[in-house]
């Protein structure tokens, strides 16, 4: 079992800047992020504790704001830049570890396409946020995607798997995929050294030139060497600025929580919590114990495939 410490929530400051919520971060709330089975595995799970040592959901017991007023936001970190193993918070077990997708009874990793070496940014999700699939965006006239929203930190540190960083929202792509809505948050860790000096989405381009271009790309094709169709966007292809995105955000947040209260249904997520009381779903930390307790220690790990390294070359239109 492996185990790393990192920093998470801060809330109920005002009037601070960016500075000042670094300093904040620094004192913020321990969590732990624990690996359970084999790498390589379909078995292999990253739990997260808190700073009792409770066992606790990434989905439904980290906050979403990490501070309100100042309209900084906890990311959960699935997939460290440069990598391809597609990891993502499992909604159906109970905590909602990190696990690999699994395509056709094999783990699943995501195409090089060239120029890119795997995931082009740090990749996760805002907790405590739901693309509800009953609701049909009106901007983007699709239902949303049953997820939570997912995010692109652009800055210049590779996380690392079950991070958890507070990052300053700046856009949001809308990706259609497979005729749902699919929100790509674009945001940067608050600690990045050009952090304090990005606002909005025009300053993507200013400070990471091509880094916008190059994510439209990465989207639309990433599925194309599985045989799959491109994907479309939402505004023609365009990125929404902060205010937008921010929006987004807000209303999927209000999504889950009428999912936390049991107010709408989905029997594809588990909604164990520890940290939101009363609820329907809010378990004892003895009961997220024994949840913890019943995932493997083991796992058999598929053989390297060095297909994972090959380049794949697609004609852009």
């Amino acid at each position: 079992m492996i185990k790393k410490i990192f920093h998470c929530s801060f809330v109920g400051f005002s009037n601070i800047n960016l500075i000042q919520v670094r300093s904040l971060a620094r004192m913020a709330e321990k969590f732990e992020a624990v690996s359970k089975g084999a790498y390589n595995s379909k078995d292999y799970r990253v739990f997260f504790k808190n700073a009792a040592g409770t066992p606790i959901s990434p989905l439904h017991d980290i906050p979403l704001y990490a501070n309100n007023s100042s309209q900084i936001f906890n990311m959960v970190v699935e997939v460290p830049r440069w990598t391809n193993a597609k990891m993502e918070i499992t909604l159906g077990e109970e905590l909602n570890p990190i696990k690999q997708d699994i395509k056709k009874e094999k783990l699943r990793f995501v195409a090089n396409i060239f120029p890119h070496h795997g995931y082009i940014w740090n990749y996760g999700a805002l907790p405590q946020t739901w693309e509800y699939p009953e609701h049909i965006d009106k901007a983007t006239g699709c239902r949303g995607d049953n997820d939570p929203i997912d995010v692109c930190e652009i800055g210049s540190r590779v996380a690392k798997r079950g991070d958890v960083i507070q990052v300053k929202v700046l856009g949001t792509l809308a990706l259609i995929d497979e005729g749902e809505t699919d929100w790509k948050v674009l945001a940067i860790d608050v600690n990045d050294p050009v952090a304090d000096k990005m606002e909005d989405v025009q300053d993507i381009e200013k400070f990471f030139p091509g880094l916008l271009r190059a994510t439209v790309e990465w989207f639309k094709f990433y599925k194309v060497p599985d045989g799959k169709p491109e994907n479309q966007f939402a505004f023609n292809s365009e990125a929404k600025n902060a205010a937008f995105a921010k929006n987004i955000i807000n209303e999927t947040h209000t999504f889950w929580q009428r999912l936390i209260n049991k107010e709408v249904e989905s029997n594809k997520i588990s909604c164990s919590t520890v940290a939101n009381e009363g609820t329907p779903f809010t378990i004892t930390s003895e009961q997220a114990e024994e949840a913890f307790s019943k995932a493997t220690e083991g796992g058999d790990p598929e053989p390297y495939n060095e297909s994972i390294n090959k380049w794949h070359f697609i004609h852009l239109q």
